[in-house]
């Protein structure tokens, strides 16, 4: 099962966090090189529409690290409230959910 977080943004900044995946038994960076990381927002849970495509990236795939990003010209464009979001890691046929929760965006007040 995904774990749960949530992400807070400001419109119109850039928005950038790492994810560490580690092995449960041994605590070490668990080693994801060849896969593929994707990771999309959506206004809700339902809608067939990708509001936006979040930028992700194996930052150190040996050692299980990710970095998953939206440029600031993306996050104007987005407008306050929440969002749904999800990252899968896949490789071939196996996809995997790393993470899902709400992704909020504040408002900006200087445009």
């Amino acid at each position: 099962m995904a774990e749960y977080v949530e992400f807070n943004v400001d419109q119109g900044t850039d928005f950038g966090t790492y994810i560490n995946l580690s092995d449960d038994d041994t605590n070490e960076g668990q080693d994801v090189s060849g896969y593929i990381v994707t990771g999309q927002l959506r206004r809700s849970i339902v809608s067939a529409n990708v509001t936006d495509t979040l930028k992700c990236q194996l930052s150190d795939p040996a050692n299980g690290e990710i970095y998953v990003s939206l440029a600031a010209a993306n996050t104007a464009n987005l407008k306050p409230g929440n969002y749904f979001y999800d990252i899968k890691l896949t490789i071939g046929n196996n996809v995997s959910k790393l993470i899902e929760g709400i992704f909020i965006v504040n408002p900006s007040i200087t445009k």
